[in-house]
């Protein structure tokens, strides 16, 4: 998928991919695991993620940059938020998946943040009184495999007020097997296909162009795929 810039700017009027064509896509799917190859990670590995990540913050506040699913179900209670900016960064669907929202007869894609371009989104702050389990709840839902530790890490974003020192999960070079870049048409393909014991890719998608269009974020890239994904539906 190619490089992007997103802005706070007036979006266009109505998106394609509407209710109704989400549901399309819903079926029920038994959960048949873990993904393929991969080793879920350990109660002890995750303790030392967490631990890794608190040595990392230096007892300062925990902010996390986000910019997909964690806008508009962040899984844990937000203690500040603010609207930011993550410059050298673009998100992407391009974390491919077998689970969740997809199958390995019908696999799917979600979203990851690649390097290039520009991303707008949030920054939650972890509360004080729960920073830890807060923490631990975080990295466990997006941290499922202890191969993928690497795949989150601190970076800067511009707030309102200055710039923050951010948590986010990124797409890691070493992991090409399953984050590698994908052209808008692929894509399109892939979410159109995908649904899971979670939902569906499709919803996905929707859900979070809709609370970018809410918050009056225009990503053009993910414009043009619930576009794209939409017409594929439609022919169904």
């Amino acid at each position: 998928m190619r490089k992007t810039s997103t802005a706070k700017t007036q979006v266009p009027v109505a998106m394609q991919l509407t209710p109704d064509l989400v549901a399309k896509t819903f079926k029920l799917v038994e959960d048949d695991g873990p993904e393929p190859n991969w080793t879920p990670i350990s109660p002890q590995q995750l303790d030392e993620l967490v631990s890794r990540v608190e040595q990392e913050a230096c007892d300062e506040e925990i902010w996390v940059f986000a910019y997909g699913s964690l806008m508009w179900n962040s899984g844990f209670e937000v203690a500040a938020s603010a609207d930011a900016v993550a410059y050298g960064w673009h998100r992407a669907f391009s974390l491919r998946i077998e689970r969740l929202r997809a199958t390995s007869d019908a696999p799917g894609l979600m979203l990851a943040l690649r390097p290039g371009g520009s991303c707008s989104g949030l920054v939650l702050k972890l509360s004080c009184e729960t920073k830890q389990q807060d923490l631990r709840t975080l990295l466990a839902r997006e941290i499922r495999y202890s191969e993928v530790c690497d795949m989150v890490r601190w970076i800067s974003v511009k707030t309102p007020t200055g710039t923050l020192r951010a948590l986010t999960f990124w797409a890691s070079t070493k992991r090409s097997r399953i984050t590698e870049k994908i052209p808008l048409d692929d894509a399109a393909v892939l979410i159109a296909q995908a649904c899971g014991p979670a939902g569906s890719c499709a919803e996905y998608l929707h859900r979070t162009v809709l609370d970018l269009a809410d918050r009056n974020i225009f990503d053009r890239n993910l414009w043009q795929l619930q576009q794209m994904v939409a017409t594929r539906l439609r022919t169904l």
